[in-house]
């Protein structure tokens, strides 16, 4: 099976290089990859070093209480950050973050590997959720790394649990030292298949989101956007949600709405869709916009949508209407904003447990999704005197299921250093 796997990985290499031709977002992954070497030899050759790696940018989120309190432990010791995928990687790079070197993770290849990991030494490795690499995982532990997974997630349909998959189990039964879990259904679907190196820690991103809450949230000119109106915030847009916003504008006029799109290629799409919208960036240069006739804000810019779900009314999240899965939920409901999203989040149980809070609602297309929108808000706007409306009781709600939560983040970090 490790030659099988060893064939996969060259398989995979020669099929992003090939996609890479035609799609950017691939060709950046593969040609970033060639400098991830160098950049370890630039910044922390030789360091003890604390390593986590992400798959992408929501993965990044998730795991970065972890490693900012583990460099409260280990303060002399430098900090490594590696993505698989762009989408993390381009974001975060850009950012003042934590990490001594942010790069791509190398290919699984075990001479690339091992020319990689003995470039620094490793003591303590942790990867956030399920994205493992079977070779690193190897070469690591032979050298004397500590190696964890923090918010586990395990479900059903993964390779492990199907007929060829005992020996994918076996290398994380040897490589691993412990899983944290998010869920008691991931732990339990773990020890079945052998992983009783487990325990349950809950989801780290509550912690993360609840550091967003208590930090300064304050944007430029989105008050006086929304100026005493409620506010619609459609984070990580896609299709679906766009649709949710044409519908919106004609339902509620009264009612303004900031659309983030999940790729900032759409926004010509966007202002072609609502050609009245204002662009975010176009204020930069206004000292007093005015923003009396203007019904829609289009954020064509990144890194603005944490704070923006602070102003929120109510929040619209992409990803859950098609195949691209669920964004991150926790942003807005750690401010009281209820969340509405697609129904097509298996991989995300905190929507479940948010639905079940009360905090949260999921519809199957976007025609149902808009119609109960329209009547929330309408009812809101209706509701008079110390009445409480259900767009409050969703709010009061979402805030509870967040903050209630454990802090995880402690939970992990006194089981590694035990």
């Amino acid at each position: 099976m490790k030659s099988l796997y060893n064939l996969s990985i060259h398989l995979m290499i020669f099929g992003m290089k090939v996609f890479s031709l035609f799609d950017s977002k691939t060709k950046k992954g593969v040609r970033g990859r060639k400098e991830s070497l160098k950049i370890v030899r630039e910044k922390i050759q030789g360091q003890k070093v604390l390593w986590m790696h992400a798959a992408s940018l929501g993965e990044y989120e998730q795991g970065l209480p972890v490693l900012e309190k583990l460099k409260e432990q280990f303060p002399e010791h430098k900090t490594l950050v590696t993505f698989f995928s762009p989408s993390g990687y381009e974001n975060v790079k850009k950012r003042k973050q934590i990490a001594d070197a942010i790069c791509y993770l190398p290919f699984d290849r075990k001479k690339d590997v091992k020319e990689f990991v003995s470039t620094f030494d490793t003591e303590i490795f942790f990867t956030v959720k399920y994205d493992y690499w079977y070779n690193l995982l190897e070469e690591l532990k032979n050298r004397g790394t500590k190696n964890y997974v923090i918010s586990a997630l395990f479900y059903e349909h993964q390779v492990f649990f199907e007929s060829y998959g005992k020996w994918f189990a076996k290398q994380l039964q040897k490589n691993i030292d412990w899983f944290f879990h998010q869920t008691i259904k991931s732990l339990a679907l773990a020890k079945k298949i052998g992983l009783t190196n487990s325990t349950v820690s809950g989801d780290t991103r509550f912690d993360r989101v609840k550091q967003f809450h208590d930090r300064d949230n304050h944007l430029e000119f989105i008050e006086e956007f929304k100026a005493n109106q409620k506010l619609i915030v459609l984070g990580s847009s896609w299709q679906a949600e766009e649709d949710i916003a044409q519908v919106l504008v004609k339902k509620l006029p009264e009612t303004k709405i900031v659309i983030a799109p999940h790729d900032l290629h759409r926004v010509p799409h966007l202002k072609s869709l609502f050609p009245n919208a204002i662009l975010y960036s176009s204020l930069q240069n206004s000292q007093t916009p005015d923003f009396s006739n203007s019904q829609i804000l289009i954020i064509d810019s990144i890194g603005k949508l944490s704070k923006l779900y602070s102003y929120a009314d109510l929040a619209v999240v992409g990803g859950g209407f098609h195949s691209a899965g669920l964004h991150n939920i926790l942003e807005a409901a750690v401010y009281g904003v209820p969340v509405i999203f697609g129904n097509q989040y298996k991989k995300n149980p905190e929507a479940d447990a948010l639905i079940e809070a009360k905090g949260g609602k999921s519809f199957d297309d976007f025609v149902v999704a808009s119609a109960f929108i329209t009547e929330v808000i309408k009812k809101d706007f209706q509701t008079e005197g110390e009445e409480k409306s259900y767009l409050k009781e969703m709010s009061e709600k979402a805030f509870e299921f967040v903050n209630s939560q454990p802090n995880s983040t402690e939970i992990i970090v006194k089981k590694i250093l035990s």
